[in-house]
């Protein structure tokens, strides 16, 4: 695993603990207390160089750095032919994903974007239940991805490419595409830092319109408090000529209460959406088949975060830019 900036990275390194056929070779990370610790609460090795992990013949990894440093450390991933797993976005510029895809392909190495609400399995059931057209046509959407502000690098801009638009949107965004089997063609964004004194946005809210003329609105706010019971939300109600259906990707859990604590916990008990992306990642591997959400996949929702920030800067609709 290629740092643990990320917190998703923690649910991923319990997911191989999980997975028989499957070691954790080792950990890099530019920052060794975090490495250190990160390799000691999973039971592995800590690499100072990010090259010597890579010298162990491994037969993949799991790319959990800075959003800006994923170009950088896919480049030295793909000239080891060792097949990646890069957490989303999977950048902070169309150029720079674009970079990475192409030297993926030139290294022949398997390039996924960690999109793991696709493995979900109410998103699952919602994308089935489209796919039969028990909604008749679909015309519009309402969604959401509420999450609590994150520490940390995620509010340096230099590092995320953004706040809460860059974090929240590309999730969503690429459940609409999957689908819904279209692109966003334009967006409207309105963002603000309404929650904490930060340098990026925390929230906003986004109307979308799809390339088949299905609208929809984002609400991508790092809105929940920190006393908040569970770190977020994924929500999306679909409207179709046929009916309404609403999806609520983590209503599975149990709400506990104690009075030494000064907050409810919200304890999810549905199928773990993080697992089966990593244990489709590695089945890739072991078939030798092209993976299940490639690089383009990573790089179109980027390139919807990234219109809605010159949404932002023009105050008015845009087209998206694909590049």
């Amino acid at each position: 695993m290629v740092s643990f900036a990320h917190m998703h990275a923690y649910s991923y390194a319990r997911a191989i603990g999980k997975i028989s056929e499957v070691d954790l070779a080792g950990i890099y990370d530019d920052n060794p207390y975090r490495g250190t610790q990160a390799a000691r609460m999973f039971g592995t090795t800590y690499f100072e160089d990010y090259e010597d992990l890579l010298d162990q013949r491994l037969d993949g990894v799991i790319i959990c750095s800075e959003n800006a440093l994923h170009r950088e450390h896919v480049r030295i991933a793909s000239e080891h032919k060792v097949h990646i797993l890069c957490e989303k976005p999977i950048a902070t510029s169309l150029e720079d994903a674009q970079f990475m895809i192409e030297v993926c392909q030139k290294n022949k190495v398997k390039l996924q974007t960690a999109f793991p609400m696709r493995y979900s399995p109410p998103v699952r059931f919602l994308k089935e239940y489209l796919d039969r057209g028990s909604l008749g046509k679909v015309v519009a959407a309402s969604c959401t991805n509420h999450g609590t502000v994150p520490p940390g690098w995620f509010q340096k801009k230099e590092l995320s490419g953004g706040g809460a638009i860059m974090d929240h949107t590309v999730h969503v965004v690429d459940l609409l595409r999957w689908m819904l089997k279209t692109e966003v063609k334009k967006v409207y964004a309105h963002a603000s830092t309404l929650i904490q004194p930060l340098e990026v946005e925390d929230c906003a809210l986004l109307s979308l319109t799809l390339g088949n003329g299905v609208i929809a609105s984002l609400d991508c706010s790092w809105s929940r408090p920190k006393n908040f019971p569970f770190w977020g939300d994924v929500t999306m109600r679909i409207y179709g000529t046929e009916g309404v259906i609403d999806m609520d990707a983590f209503k599975q859990g149990i709400a506990s209460y104690n009075d030494e604590r000064i907050k409810s916990i919200w304890h999810y008990w549905g199928q773990d959406p993080d697992l089966e992306m990593i244990r489709d990642f590695i089945s890739c591997i072991k078939e030798n088949r092209p993976v299940s959400i490639i690089g383009e996949d990573g790089r179109k929702a980027l390139a919807v975060a990234l219109s809605a920030y010159r949404s932002l800067e023009k105050g008015d609709t845009v087209y998206v830019d694909y590049g």
